[in-house]
C-alpha cells in the first residue's frame, strides 16, 4: 500500500505560480492538489484531455468556455478536452481543490 498526503509531497514548479503538489501520476489518470490563497488564479488554458475539479475547501471560482461560477466544498466540476479553463479565489478564505486528468497528458512536465 502507498499513501502519502499532500503536505508531504513538494510544490510543483507551474506556470501559474501557485501551490501544485503531486498526488498520482500514472498513465491511467493524474491528480494534483492545488491550494489558491485569497486573490490568486490560474491563467486560462487548455488541457487534451478531460479535468474534474473536486472542492475540497473553500469557495474558488471555476471559468470554464466563458462560464464562470463560485463553487463550495464538496463539488465536483467536470470540464471537457481542449476547453479553456482556469480556478481563481475570489473569496477572502483558502480554497484546495484537487484536480484529475483522466488519461494523464501525454506532455508530463505541464502538470496542471
Amino acid at each position: 500500500m502507498k499513501t502519502k498526503t499532500y503536505k508531504s509531497e513538494p510544490v510543483k514548479d507551474n506556470p501559474h505560480g501557485v501551490d501544485v503538489r503531486k498526488l498520482y501520476d500514472e498513465s491511467s489518470a493524474q491528480i494534483m492538489h492545488m491550494t489558491l490563497k485569497p486573490g490568486e488564479s490560474l491563467k486560462p488554458h487548455k488541457t487534451p484531455v478531460d479535468a474534474v475539479f473536486y472542492v475540497l475547501e473553500g469557495e474558488p471560482t471555476i471559468h470554464i468556455d466563458g462560464e464562470s461560477i463560485p463553487q463550495v466544498k464538496d463539488t465536483l466540476i467536470e470540464s471537457p478536452a481542449n476547453i479553456p479553463h482556469h480556478i481563481s479565489n475570489e473569496s477572502e478564505g483558502t480554497a484546495r481543490i484537487l484536480v484529475i486528468k483522466a488519461p494523464r497528458p501525454e506532455n508530463k512536465s505541464k502538470l496542471l
